[in-house]
């Protein structure tokens, strides 16, 4: 039969919504902190502190760090399955990763990838991102959260 729309409308879940929210924004401080120090000093000539900080100030920085961090055991947190837990909390990194190596190959050359300090650093911070969601996912055993 015919449905109204109201009881054909599907319930806003605002723990995925709030997930999706969190890799939006753990994706742009990845990105950001995946920026070269050299490009930050020519973007931001007037901040002194903008080879160490990006664009953040000092004072902020530190906060910065703490999100990166933190983030993707929020997500890990916040996800039902563990497979998803690992999926979103490295999405970030995966696209982080794949901007800036994509920018690396047009200066360096194609075999940026493949260089084995190069290969060691990707892998260890997919690996962190995997873990810290991991760890956020199992937090939710120790609240109950289902």
């Amino acid at each position: 039969m015919f449905s109204t729309s109201t009881t054909g409308q599907k319930a806003i879940n605002y723990r995925h919504i709030s997930i999706i929210s969190l890799v939006a924004v753990e994706t742009a401080l990845v990105m950001m902190a995946l920026v070269p120090a050299q490009l930050w000093t020519r973007l931001l000539p007037q901040s002194t502190a903008s080879a160490l900080d990006g664009p953040f100030p000092p004072v902020i920085a530190p906060v910065i760090t703490i999100l990166l961090y933190v983030t993707p055991s929020v997500i890990g947190f916040l996800c039902p399955g563990w497979q998803r837990a690992l999926l979103y909390a490295t999405l970030p990194a995966w696209i982080g990763l794949g901007a800036f190596l994509v920018a690396a190959t047009f200066k360096v050359g194609i075999f940026y990838l493949v260089s084995a300090d190069h290969v060691t650093a990707n892998v260890s911070m997919l690996e962190l991102f995997a873990v810290l969601g991991g760890i956020g996912w199992l937090g939710r055993y120790l609240f109950k959260l289902r």
